[in-house]
């Protein structure tokens, strides 16, 4: 019964491609393994973030391949072990094969863990098998960040697959401070960061600027300085972005993570494209 589950959650998506395909019963996995943490005491420490929350309880077209996570209040005690075997003993439920390797270090804030898989793909009915048969792996990286900036803000959503549960998830202008961190302090362009800046801009979504702030103090070109990252700071320092990226090749960075049928928007990135959403900030 229980792989039937994710048969029927995979057939849900009606996937057009191989890749499509690929990103479907990842994210079927990484929704698994979030009911998985949520019948344990994880969310009383931890809250998601990132890419994967913003698709998964937001609505973000784009598919993303990691768990992340951060504390409520740094600890630097906290060690992901203690979860790892339920979430190992709930994927196994569903069908999984999985090794989960916690690659944690004490001397480092973000803990790491992988989940691997190499069978639910050989036990699934897959439409795009493509010639080397039915072999789709599945990887995910989970983080959790043991030290993060202050002043994120949260809320309680609920995902109903494989079953009703609830996760503490960072709020949508938490969310948004977190990718402007990314956009200017990133030490390489990801087209990922700018596909979800289109969509905030689009949504209307303000930003958590005590949340930049904090995280502008500890990480990045800032680090340590005290930055008034307010709208005007965020609006020049994005605009000096925006000019200087090569818009083609980022595009092509993003391609492979959204549908085929909403690829054809890629080929309109541009300078100016940006910067008419940029703009919406106001």
């Amino acid at each position: 019964m229980s792989i039937k589950l994710v048969q029927d959650r995979l057939d849900s998506y009606a996937c057009k491609t191989a890749q499509e395909e690929e990103h479907a019963i990842r994210e079927i996995t990484q929704e698994v393994a979030l009911a998985a943490l949520s019948r344990t005491e994880f969310f009383k420490y931890g809250v998601f973030q990132g890419g994967t929350c913003l698709r998964i309880f937001y609505g973000l077209n784009r598919f993303s391949e990691d768990l992340d996570f951060i504390l409520k209040g740094s600890d630097t005690d906290f060690r992901l072990q203690p979860y790892l075997q339920s979430l190992s003993e709930e994927l196994k439920a569903y069908g999984y094969d999985v090794e989960i390797m916690d690659r944690s270090k004490t001397a480092i804030a973000v803990r790491k863990a992988f989940i691997k898989d190499d069978s639910i793909g050989k036990i699934l009915q897959l439409r795009h098998a493509g010639r080397q048969g039915p072999s789709r792996k599945v990887r995910i990286k989970l983080e959790v960040d043991t030290n993060p900036p202050e002043g994120s803000q949260t809320e309680i959503r609920y995902i109903d697959f494989p079953f009703v549960s609830s996760v503490i998830v960072q709020d949508k202008p938490s969310l948004f401070a977190g990718k402007v961190h990314a956009l200017l302090c990133r030490e390489y362009i990801k087209g990922r960061d700018w596909y979800d800046f289109l969509w905030y801009t689009s949504q209307g979504i303000s930003i958590n600027y005590s949340l930049l702030a904090s995280a502008l103090r500890q990480q990045g070109p800032w680090k340590g300085r005290k930055v008034n990252a307010n709208l005007d700071w965020c609006m020049t320092q994005l605009r000096k972005a925006i000019i200087s990226i090569d818009w083609k090749a980022t595009a092509e960075d993003v391609r492979r993570f959204v549908r085929v049928s909403e690829q054809p928007s890629l080929d309109l990135w541009s300078k100016k494209l940006f910067l008419v959403q940029l703009e919406k900030l106001r």
